[in-house]
């Protein structure tokens, strides 16, 4: 088993473990006990636990920097290359679009475009805000990478 294979088991044996919905590590720890670079903890996370895949992941980089990773739920539709869920809260959806971002996906207005209209604060009067949430982010997704093809 690659150093790859067993940081990626280890984050997954911590998610297990996990009572809140999200998973903190700091990646200089976690390097640590792998005798790695901080890099290499990145590359396992952006390969294996991107939201293609499933998963959520926020992060804060520099001195103190951290990683928080949380499992998407199992239903869902895909789009594009990611997995939305059939409710998502602001902060899932702004962590969706903050990794479409980094992963050069859209640009900068694009998803500033999306966490405006994703907001709870627009979204306040709905009956349930995470459904519409979800289904507006489907509908923006779609119309993005519908552009890409």
């Amino acid at each position: 088993m690659g150093i790859s294979d067993r940081i990626e088991a280890f984050i997954l044996e911590l998610m297990k473990q996990e009572q809140d919905d999200w998973l903190k590590i700091q990646r200089n720890e976690l390097a640590q006990i792998f005798g790695c670079v901080p890099s290499q903890i990145n590359y396992v996370i952006s390969t294996r636990f991107s939201p293609e895949k499933g998963y959520i992941v926020e992060s804060r980089r520099g001195g103190g920097g951290w990683v928080k990773i949380k499992k998407i739920n199992g239903n869902g539709e895909e789009v594009g290359t990611l997995h939305i869920a059939p409710e998502i809260t602001e902060r899932d959806a702004f962590g969706c679009i903050s990794e479409l971002l980094s992963d050069g996906k859209i640009d900068r207005q694009s998803a500033r475009i999306m966490c405006a209209a994703l907001g709870d604060e627009v979204l306040r009067d709905a009956d349930n805000r995470d459904r519409v949430r979800a289904e507006v982010l489907k509908s923006m997704l779609r119309a993005v990478f519908e552009n890409k093809k």
